[in-house]
């Protein structure tokens, strides 16, 4: 019945959130590994080594969404979800990472990430609670408008993935645990089996990408899809 293929869906949700997390675990393992050893470092407010520095960015740059996230959740604003906001973000934000790729880099590195870039990029994110605004694409965009290379600003993007694909699947597990039926079957390891191939292929191909060309063809994709949307909800053409 209903609840059946809820609580099918809801395995599903789990199953490529921890296929595709590990698929940015496994391509940023130097970066996981740093942060991982840097831990003690970070609780103990030491932040020379590179791990606790990345550790205490990831976390500054990811409290903006979890109060935005919390504040969502209590008011849950109707107009979140209208048709017409989801087209005029992805076009606005189309826009916007199109003019902040023209911007040349300062040669700023997750290296000298310094706490108030990494606030701002965390404020950015929070706008991907708005359906039709992606989450890696607004962090990326607020990277590149501070100065940040484009393979810079997707690397901070992707690791801030993480902190994000863990907390969705938390929630999503949270669900599933409350609904009484935990049972993960081959549907589920092919679920995540597949996110985890998709992501590491989405991720080598992005990198690869942004060495070589810029955000430009992203940029027109969602600008492109934004004009289509808001012309089909406005005109009654379909």
């Amino acid at each position: 019945g209903d609840i059946e293929s809820w609580e099918n869906r809801l395995v599903l949700d789990v199953a490529v959130h921890v296929g595709t997390l590990f698929s940015v675990l496994i391509y940023f393992r130097k970066d996981v590994i740093a942060m991982l050893c840097g831990l003690i470092n970070t609780l103990r407010g030491n932040f020379t080594h590179r791990g606790a520095r990345l550790n205490l960015h990831l976390i500054i740059a990811s409290l903006p969404i979890i109060i935005a996230g919390l504040i969502v959740q209590i008011l849950q604003p109707g107009w979140l979800l209208l048709l017409n906001v989801i087209a005029l973000t992805t076009l606005i934000f189309g826009i916007l990472l199109w003019i902040a790729d023209r911007k040349p880099a300062e040669g700023k590195t997750l290296e000298n990430l310094n706490f108030k870039d990494a606030f701002l990029i965390g404020c950015a994110q929070t706008l991907a609670l708005i359906p039709g605004t992606s989450r890696s694409g607004i962090t990326m965009t607020a990277a590149r408008f501070l100065g940040y290379s484009r393979t810079e600003s997707a690397h901070f993007s992707l690791l801030l993935a993480i902190i994000a694909i863990t907390g969705a699947g938390t929630l999503a597990s949270l669900e599933l645990y409350q609904s009484g039926d935990i049972t993960l079957g081959l549907d589920a390891l092919l679920a995540t089996i597949l996110a985890f191939i998709a992501g590491w292929a989405s991720i080598v191909l992005m990198m690869k990408w942004l060495e070589r060309a810029s955000f430009t063809i992203f940029a027109i994709y969602r600008i492109i899809l934004g004009a289509v949307l808001l012309i089909i909800l406005n005109t009654g053409i379909f």
